[in-house]
């Protein structure tokens, strides 16, 4: 393979569809799409400072490097990239790949990163911003941690292991989504998704888990949680700690030691068909509040 060594590389499309070439302590300084159309590159302690750098590729590897902030939209419609051990501090960093792992990578403004990419693998990355993997398709996940609202939305076939989400609407208009041992801090969890499931997780959400078909929660614990289940169908929830308020469950099964406040509305749902298997019930109310004086 060609090697570049401390090279400074300037201009547009200063490597253009450079096939087979290993690249060492270099610069990509301002020019757009470097290394277009390039495949079987790796590119090692290398500071990548303008847009568009990796565009149309295949077959990259990518060790101890930078994106800068000008270094925006840097991988788009690339298949079979790994990234380890760099940092990321460029959004709409991903866009339309198949084939992505990152592994010990960081990404300091992830705005709007991994739209619409597949098969994406991600090992101890951190990452913050808004609307992270969104239409993403076969997800591997061990060890994120996310600060930023609306992750995961409309994405589908994901799992997620011992993992931190501080996230807001994450996983709405998913399906086929599992989490294993980890923490999520958010409002209005999982609407409108089908075939959920958390295992041995901790979740704080305000009217979390609503509108969803096909829940399954296995020794999860529920902290500062109301109103959750709104609509959800066919739910098996199995909860560890107190419930601070049930609403309007559709179907299934919900288990806890105690729900504070629960709330079921026969004009609207059908109390029958969940089963409410807890020891403690602080109160039960058949009217929400915000439709008591419309009663």
């Amino acid at each position: 393979m060609k090697e570049y060594r401390q090279q400074f590389f300037k201009g547009e499309r200063a490597l253009y569809a450079e096939d087979g070439a290993k690249i060492y302590d270099s610069i990509f300084d301002e020019g757009e799409s470097p290394l277009k159309e390039s495949k079987n590159i790796e590119i090692y302690d290398s500071q990548f400072k303008y847009k568009y750098p990796i565009w149309y590729s295949n077959n990259i590897k990518v060790e101890h490097c930078n994106w800068l902030e000008m270094g925006r939209s840097g991988v788009w419609y690339t298949n079979n990239i790994v990234v380890k051990d760099s940092l990321i501090t460029a959004p709409k960093n991903f866009r339309r790949c198949d084939g992505v792992t990152l592994e010990n990578v960081q990404l300091t403004n992830a705005e709007e990163t991994f739209w619409n990419c597949k098969n994406i693998t991600l090992k101890n990355v951190s990452a913050k911003g808004h609307y992270f993997a969104m239409n993403s398709e076969n997800i591997e996940v061990d060890g994120l941690k996310l600060d930023g609202n609306y992750s995961f939305d409309g994405a589908k076939d994901i799992t997620v292991r011992n993992s931190v989400l501080l996230s807001k609407d994450s996983f709405w208009n998913t399906e086929n989504v599992t989490v294993y041992d980890s923490y999520i801090c958010g409002e209005y969890l999982g609407w409108n998704s089908k075939n959920l499931t958390f295992v041995n997780c901790t979740i704080e959400s305000l009217q979390g888990f609503c509108y969803i078909d096909n829940l399954t929660m296995k020794n999860c614990k529920l902290i500062n949680t109301t109103l959750a289940f709104e609509y959800v169908e066919n739910a098996n929830a199995e909860i560890t700690t107190k419930i601070d308020s049930v609403f309007n469950p559709i179907s299934g099964t919900i288990s806890a030691p105690e729900i504070e406040t629960l709330i079921v509305e026969p004009d609207l749902v059908d109390p029958a068909k969940t089963v409410i298997s807890c020891q403690a019930v602080g109160k039960k109310e058949e009217v929400v509040e915000w439709r008591r004086d419309r009663k």
